[in-house]
């Protein structure tokens, strides 16, 4: 199975980012009820794994925090846009508890993440998407 540690957004601003999904020919959008803060994706895990990840991620705690969003953006290479996203403007809280969910992936037997991590919501994909 495909992992990810996500975080949950509340139904307001799930409505809000709704509204930008549109305008970009070939998109395919992410519905609100999938739309997320990534802290950290795993990739392929066996069964074994997962329990080992659940079992780490149990023991983080966090005061709750707000967030707020950043402007809109977009991944992709050379002339190739990938993904639409709208952006998380920093936030220590946050990551702060990126931080702990990096430790307990890495604790539960998997690589540490190579990237750095950037806050967002992904909006959309594209094949072939034009800047």
């Amino acid at each position: 199975m495909r992992l990810f540690v996500g975080l949950a957004l509340p139904s307001a601003i799930l409505e809000s980012l709704e509204r930008l999904c549109s305008g970009i020919p070939g998109a395919r959008w992410v519905a609100p009820r999938n739309m997320h803060i990534t802290l950290r994706f795993i990739g392929n895990a066996s069964g074994g794994q997962a329990e080992d990840i659940n079992t780490a991620l149990a023991a983080i705690e966090a005061p709750a925090f707000d967030l707020n969003l950043d402007g809109i953006g977009s991944f992709g290479t050379g002339r190739r846009v990938r993904s639409v996203w709208a952006g998380v403007a920093a936030c220590e809280p946050l990551s702060h508890v990126q931080g702990k969910v990096e430790s307990a992936v890495v604790r539960a037997g998997f690589e540490p993440e190579g990237r750095k991590f950037k806050p967002h919501v992904t909006l959309g994909r594209l094949k072939n998407g034009d800047p």
